[in-house]
């Protein structure tokens, strides 16, 4: 059985989660605990690439990002759904990572496959901590689900942002491996077109989320949990 890894982060297809929370990845990692990401699909459907270029692209990001390992569950791309059958899959990758932490998609978002994304992790997180469930390897139940909320449109407040100061170029070079997605882009996924490039549009949004913990920049997540706080003189971020 391999070393479990402390944080693992879910998404549907290779380069969502470089856009969504590569910094967090890369902060993760650079503090000596092991990462892991699991690309649900290939991203075979996509407009631009193919999906060998996409597989090379996530190798050399993956490098980028410091993590300890990536792997793909082979789910169809454009084709993704929470069913029985997934399920197993994703429950198997669970069990083979091992994780504390997830980092899942948010559950509302305008790629179908987002949707789905999130909506199949949550389950897998829940039914690979059943003993006697019918997939491959040992129960397994990760301790904390979160949220990437980055390229919200609608009021969704962060129940907390990571500062990603520090780690905001290395997660621009991560994102700039896929430059059969990106470049040239001015949209991709969740982030609409405002007549800038994609490269830039990552920086803009980065920088809000680093606005509201009085950052340079910054990368969002939510909990459905209410979050606990030990020490009410000590915590973070000015009010005034």
């Amino acid at each position: 059985m391999p070393d479990p890894v402390d944080l693992l982060a879910i998404a549907a297809h290779p380069d969502d989660v470089e856009l969504t929370c590569g910094g967090t990845l890369i902060r993760t990692a650079r503090a000596g605990q092991r990462t892991g990401i699991l690309d649900l699909t290939a991203g075979e459907t996509g407009t631009r690439g193919s999906r060998e270029i996409r597989a090379q692209e996530a190798a050399e990001a993956a490098k980028t990002l410091g993590v300890s390992e990536r792997a793909n569950a082979g789910l169809p791309d454009a084709h993704l759904h929470n069913t029985d059958e997934t399920r197993r899959v994703v429950v198997k990758w669970l069990r083979h990572f091992r994780p504390k932490t997830v980092i899942l998609p948010y559950p509302v978002g305008r790629h179908p496959d987002h949707r789905a994304a999130s909506d199949l992790g949550r389950d897998a997180c829940f039914l690979s901590g059943l003993k006697n469930y019918d997939a491959e390897g040992e129960a397994h139940r990760p301790q904390k689900i979160l949220y990437a909320l980055a390229y919200r449109e609608d009021p969704v407040k962060p129940t907390f942002v990571v500062d990603i100061s520090a780690e905001f170029d290395t997660k621009m070079a991560a994102i700039k491996c896929y430059a059969s997605q990106f470049e040239g882009a001015k949209a991709a996924g969740e982030i609409f077109p405002t007549g800038h490039n994609l490269y830039e549009l990552v920086r803009v949004h980065s920088a809000h989320y680093g606005s509201l913990i009085r950052t340079a920049y910054g990368e969002p997540f939510m909990t459905f949990e209410t979050v606990r706080v030990d020490d009410v003189v000590r915590m973070g971020v000015i009010s005034m």
